[in-house]
């Protein structure tokens, strides 16, 4: 099979859909990998090294885009529709719940578009999206203690204080991946942590695993409000898999909080857990609401792009493999939860969360793949 990895366009994003390493393994499997010259440049990988791995290196995204299967990162932009054709696979994020532009454009083109972000594994999980998850939710602590600074226009607060004076107060809202990963750091600067789950068994995994280390609360809106109130920093880690983000900090909490404090909207990709977050970029990445820095960048772990795109083809090359080996109709008619990656084919909305987060017909993906 042909495989296309066209360079990243997205503001702030230099990952790349494929590291030489991926490359190298796809053409010894038999494999054609075009790669758009400069796509793995902004993380090191030059032209020659992709040509020493076995790819081909073209000169346009055209190119790029032409073959079957279009391995990315992020979801196309508006400059890529064109490239979207009804004889591809596309395979990369793409968070359509919130964007209804992106899945109008994907539905005309009459192709298929698998998530990364849907993608499940026999036990529930998401492990397309758990490695950049992890990404997110350790730097979300990371930029989060940045702009408490006051030179960055948050409270002054140092998160790990000092002998003498308190730490501070770190809340997370959800303990999936995300919120895991963010608690961990928080707890390594020694942040106070209080963590707000949904569910119990969560919460007491969490609880054993950090015995007396770790605040952890039942989520319920007094509780939330609590929590969100009391903190300099809030790290908003919901998910709904396809879905929105449920809006779990409004205007009027949002006015309770303390000035200076930072919101980190890791959900942002899903729409944001909080009524007044947007999308914001890498070369601009804050607002304020209420006295309220709100952190809102849509791919957070482009900031890192080495770590991330390496971390990210870890995970993504199984299923390469499959897709390329098998096509694309036998390799999700041979994992149900790659099958439930499948949200756009042949002009139909394939997954439940998405056709109800955008309003529109739902098409079960069996259906599709059967043909």
């Amino acid at each position: 099979m042909r495989i296309g990895v066209p360079a990243e366009i997205k503001s702030g994003e230099f990952r790349v859909g494929l590291v030489p390493a991926s490359v190298r393994e796809l053409c010894a499997a038999g494999h054609e990998v075009h790669v758009q010259s400069g796509a793995g440049a902004p993380i090191g990988f030059g032209d020659a090294q992709y040509a020493a791995a076995g790819a081909r290196i073209v000169p346009a995204a055209a190119d790029a885009w032409a073959a079957e299967l279009v391995v990315k990162v992020k979801e196309p932009q508006a400059d890529e529709y064109a490239f979207l054709r009804p004889d591809q696979v596309l395979f990369t994020y793409l968070h359509l719940a919130p964007d209804p532009r992106q899945a109008e454009a994907l539905q005309r083109a009459g192709g298929v578009a698998i998530a990364y972000e849907t993608v499940t594994d026999r036990d529930g999980g998401l492990p397309l999206l758990a490695p950049m998850s992890a990404v997110a939710g350790r730097l979300a602590v990371q930029v989060g203690a940045h702009f408490l600074e006051k030179t960055q226009g948050g409270r002054g607060v140092l998160l790990g204080g000092v002998p003498g004076v308190a730490p501070g107060r770190v809340t997370v809202l959800g303990a999936g991946s995300v919120g895991s990963h963010a608690l961990r750091m928080a707890l390594g600067l020694g942040a106070a942590v209080t963590v707000v789950n949904r569910t119990l068994p969560r919460l007491d995994a969490l609880d054993r695993e950090y015995p007396g280390r770790v605040r952890t609360l039942l989520a319920s809106g007094a509780v939330i409000e609590e929590a969100v109130c009391g903190a300099d920093l809030v790290v908003g880690a919901v998910l709904q898999p396809g879905g929105v983000a449920p809006k779990l900090i409004d205007r009027a909490l949002l006015k309770k909080m303390r000035r200076g404090a930072v919101i980190v909207d890791v959900a942002i990709d899903q729409g944001g857990c909080c009524e007044t977050s947007r999308p914001t970029t890498h070369a601009d990445p804050v607002f304020v609401e209420e006295g309220v820095l709100h952190y809102c960048v849509a791919n957070m772990p482009g900031a890192v792009p080495l770590t991330s795109a390496l971390a990210l083809n870890n995970a993504t090359l199984p299923y390469l493999r499959a897709l390329a080996d098998k096509g694309w109709r036998q390799a999700l008619r041979d994992d149900p939860g790659f099958a439930a990656g499948l949200n756009v084919c042949a002009g139909q909305i394939a997954h439940a969360a998405v056709a109800q987060a955008l309003g529109k017909r739902w098409m079960a993906p069996q259906e599709l793949i059967a043909g």
